[in-house]
């Protein structure tokens, strides 16, 4: 096969995957989550009859003082994991009263009506600012000091964490249950004391309850100067019998949110359990309803693109650890919870359990600092690097380390790719010459084409002949670019899943490397002043997307031209429908593209010039 249909083929099949995706399951994935059917469901019995039941999401029952505290284990030897809660806000519990005819408040009034109005603990640390509410101990209200919703640095914070009373509630919350009915355990409207009102690095914060049985409880809760939170749960068995307990914790999430749908990118449901990664992205979840297992060591929770809320038991206790789905009131409800192992509490005896929580942004060195010093297992992971892990993760601290010397990660995104470009100059330079012998055989081959168009089998032997006589292999040039593509891929990879690309400028006119180019064919590059209607966002084609095409043009111009009159066609539209597509592409990706097209380019031409093959 020719050097020409084979890249032919390679560009074909990345248009084919690249174009399915925004024309096909983009709109179906949008299509999916707006027209989501509803549907009433009930948690069945996990376990023996008569076990109580976590009550269902918006059922709407008054809460009892344990009133969606996770069911009770039907015996130690097989305890039942936590169910899917739906806490209730302290006070009336009602949402922020609207009035007919009025405009709804934004979430962001809704959200700090609904915080003012239960008694808190303050969060104050370098990378986190939020509080614990009191009514139930829940992590509800979490934003992230170092990102913005915006490149504007006066724009509000990443809200990571919000609680029930809102729109989308996102919480998680520690505690216990119980192997025997009738023993009242805190939960999520349980009013504990605190010992301080305001939590800070070196300054923990105890939270206490008596739950008038003989039983006091306590919640210490500290927290480092990045995001992750201890938990320590202490139990004292005041009473004259011993009380068997499993600690428990989960993160929850109301509402399917807003996600990339990008094949190249995972969001939902993550952990890695007995060492394994679990991805489990929110459709699956809804289909599934229920993952679990037995895991020693590991970690599980929710991601997003950049930030992750996830569990970190204590890594040498077996814990049961699941994902669960339910659907109540038109709200979807996802959660990631564990179950520990049984902690009996004799007469005048303690007992306590630490476990951990990370709530922030995904940082890769971030990671894996507490991979190591706290010794969870498969940490960095949280950071969907892919199938090329083993070279995404080394061009990424290669990629970081120019950024922090060079001052801009733009800057950084080019070193790199010439890095790379010297690293497969010898491959590339018997590529681009195998490329320029064909280009300097094509009058001949035009001829040998109009000579025997009628016969193709005396063409292909005219053809043979010719390439041999010439010491011209058109397969020659294959194998350096198959090399290749892994490299390019993945750092195709790191460009787009880096948070550190996130809000991080570039020159000119790009602010954010991570969102696509802001200028506009469509406004003249802003001479003309209006905004173009969501109908023609498809025409919206920015600066560096152009010049992406013209450099992809330039290069298709020094290659061998197809011998296919309708091959020749389809390469001739190929930059421009590149063009298009690479226009909603973060910004990063498309610079980095089109420097990488000139690069070759360069390479490609000094080759042609030296073998004395005519530039054209």
């Amino acid at each position: 096969m020719e050097q020409r249909n084979l890249m032919l083929a390679v560009v074909i099949s990345i248009a084919v995957l690249l174009g399915w995706q925004f024309l096909f399951e983009k709109p179906r994935i949008e299509k999916e989550m707006a027209a989501r059917k509803t549907a009433q469901t009930t948690q069945q019995a996990a376990g023996k009859p008569g076990v109580p039941q976590a009550p269902a999401p918006g059922a709407g029952a008054p809460a009892a003082p344990a009133a969606g505290v996770p069911s009770a284990p039907p015996a130690p030897s097989a305890p039942q994991a936590p169910g899917i809660v739906t806490p209730t806000p302290p006070g009336a519990g009602t949402q922020v009263p609207t009035t007919p005819g009025v405009t709804p408040r934004p979430a962001a009034a809704v959200r700090t009506e609904v915080l003012r109005h239960s008694p808190r603990v303050q969060l104050s640390s370098p990378r986190l600012h939020g509080s614990i509410r009191l009514a139930g101990g829940q992590f509800d209200d979490l934003t992230l000091a170092d990102y913005r919703e915006t490149t504007d640095r006066n724009s509000p914070e990443i809200v990571l964490l919000t609680p029930a009373g809102t729109e989308r509630p996102y919480f998680v919350q520690f505690g216990w249950v119980a192997a025997e009915a009738g023993i009242s355990l805190p939960g999520e409207t349980t009013g504990w004391t605190a010992s301080s009102g305001t939590l800070m690095p070196g300054k923990p914060v105890t939270l206490s309850w008596d739950n008038g049985q003989g039983l006091l409880f306590e919640r210490t809760v500290s927290v480092d100067e990045n995001y992750v939170f201890s938990v320590t749960q202490k139990v004292r068995n005041t009473g004259t019998k011993p009380v068997t307990l499993y600690p428990y914790g989960l993160v929850s999430r109301t509402g399917t949110p807003a996600t990339q749908g990008f094949y190249l990118l995972h969001e939902g449901m993550l952990g890695v359990l007995n060492n394994t990664l679990k991805e489990i992205d929110y459709e699956d979840m809804r289909n599934e309803r229920k993952v679990e297992g037995t895991t020693t060591g590991g970690w599980l929770g929710i991601t997003d693109k950049y930030w992750l809320v996830a569990l970190l038991p204590d890594q040498k206790v077996p814990v049961q650890a699941a994902f669960r789905y339910s659907q109540a009131n038109k709200a979807d409800k996802y959660q990631a919870d564990y179950l520990g192992g049984a902690q009996t509490v004799a007469p005048g005896g303690t007992s306590s359990v630490t476990n951990r929580l990370f709530a922030g942004a995904k940082e890769v060195k971030r990671l894996d600092s507490y991979e190591e010093k706290l010794g969870i297992a498969r940490f960095d992971l949280a950071v969907d690097f892919g199938w090329f892990y083993f070279l995404t993760k080394p061009i990424f601290y290669v990629l970081d380390f120019f950024a922090l010397h060079l001052g801009n990660f733009g800057l950084a995104i080019l070193l790199l790719t010439v890095l790379i470009k010297a690293a497969f100059f010898p491959l590339a330079n018997k590529s681009y010459e195998a490329m320029s012998k064909l280009k300097k055989l094509q009058p001949k081959m035009t001829e040998l084409r109009d000579r025997y168009k009628d016969d193709r089998a005396k063409m292909n032997e005219a053809m043979m002949r010719l390439y041999k006589e010439e010491k011209a292999n058109p397969a020659s040039g294959c194998l350096p670019i198959m090399v290749q593509i892994p490299v390019f891929f993945a750092l195709y990879k790191v460009l787009f899943v880096s948070i550190e690309m996130r809000h991080a400028p570039f020159y000119g006119w790009i602010h954010d490397l991570s969102a696509p180019d802001p200028t506009s064919l469509l406004t003249l590059f802003g001479l003309i002043p209006w905004t173009p209607p969501e109908i023609l966002q498809v025409l919206n084609v920015g600066v560096w997307p152009i010049l992406m095409g013209i450099t992809m043009w330039l290069q298709q111009k020094l290659n061998p031209a197809p011998a296919d009159p309708t091959q020749a066609k389809i390469m001739m539209f190929l930059p421009l429908v590149f063009t298009f597509m690479l226009a909603q592409f973060p910004a990063g990706l498309v610079i980095y593209w089109a420097w990488n097209n000139l690069l070759s380019i360069s390479q490609q031409w000094l080759i042609m010039r030296r073998m004395g093959v005519k530039v054209t």
